[in-house]
């Protein structure tokens, strides 16, 4: 533990370690993906996966090691029982800080498997890091907008079809989907802006989830709902990497996948509704469980 030197020398120590950490990861990444892609045999794709994916596991080990060594940081977190590595999983959480994410991966690692994003199909061309989210196997999402399906109604339903397609990979090996479905991270004037009814939160966006619960069909049996509260004010990254968050809380409830939550979002007007309502419902039970950590 180094956090009894200066803050400006925890800051340039920790950020060098990110980096470096990073850069020694993202090469053997990238150079297994391009093997994955080469080798067009199920088997050593399948092999590349679980190394790609290990890989990126320990990536996530070590910028632990590297928070543990420069500064301390209490996170208290509640319900990690019960979590496997054997299970699918659907992770909700709300979303305030890019620290979030850090903060994620710290308190699932080895708990679930390594969490993954959806993507827009888009992002696939972005140097080195498209390659390499490939080869971990995050899902790439098309997404056609209501006036291009007006344009082009023979193509409705493809975009679900086509990441339905790229889940496939998902039916034999265990996977974590992360989502941040207020779609941004939480500021009073984004709040005020939407009028949200939430004390806490922003208003969710059920499509979202409608969207990634369609296009995963059974391979996701379970909810992991998320609420992260830092109880000295939202961090920003500088904050974290410096040492200033003292102190984190997070409260994890896992539930299987409801019934009233499997059905055709994009088509079924009823069941959409009836989805909204169950999303509106769960937002706003987190928003309870925010006010009840805030106040320990």
């Amino acid at each position: 533990m180094l956090n009894f030197l200066p803050s400006i020398v925890i800051c340039v120590f920790s950020f060098l370690m990110y980096v470096v950490n990073t850069l020694f990861w993202l090469i053997p990444i990238i150079v297994f993906s391009l093997l994955k892609a080469l080798i067009p045999l199920k088997i050593s794709r399948t092999f590349f996966s679980y190394l790609l994916d290990q890989m990126a596991s320990n990536w996530v080990a070590l910028n632990t090691i590297n928070q543990k060594i420069f500064y301390r940081v209490d996170i208290n977190v509640e319900g990690l029982n019960g979590l496997s590595m054997r299970e699918w999983y659907l992770v909700l959480c709300n979303h305030q800080s890019w620290v979030d994410i850090l903060i994620l991966q710290r308190v699932l690692h080895g708990n679930i498997p390594f969490l993954k994003f959806f993507l827009k199909k888009e992002l696939i061309y972005v140097p080195f890091l498209g390659i390499a989210w490939w080869a971990l196997d995050f899902p790439f999402m098309k997404r056609h907008s209501q006036a291009f399906l007006k344009k082009n109604p023979h193509l409705k339903g493809e975009d679900i079809k086509t990441t339905r397609k790229s889940c496939e990979k998902f039916k034999y090996k265990p996977v974590s989907v992360m989502s941040f479905i207020e779609g941004t991270r939480f500021t009073p004037a984004k709040h005020k802006k939407q009028k949200s009814p939430y004390q806490h939160l922003l208003k969710p966006k059920a499509g979202g989830i409608g969207f990634v619960l369609d296009a995963m069909g059974e391979h996701l049996t379970k909810i992991v709902n998320i609420t992260i509260v830092y109880p000295d004010g939202i961090p920003s990254f500088y904050d974290f990497v410096c040492g200033n968050v003292k102190e984190v809380r997070v409260k994890i409830e896992t539930t299987d996948v409801a019934q009233e939550l499997k059905g055709d979002y994009f088509n079924d007007r009823a069941f959409k509704i009836s989805f909204q309502k169950h999303v509106n419902q769960m937002w706003e039970d987190k928003d309870a469980v925010f006010s009840m950590l805030n106040k320990k």
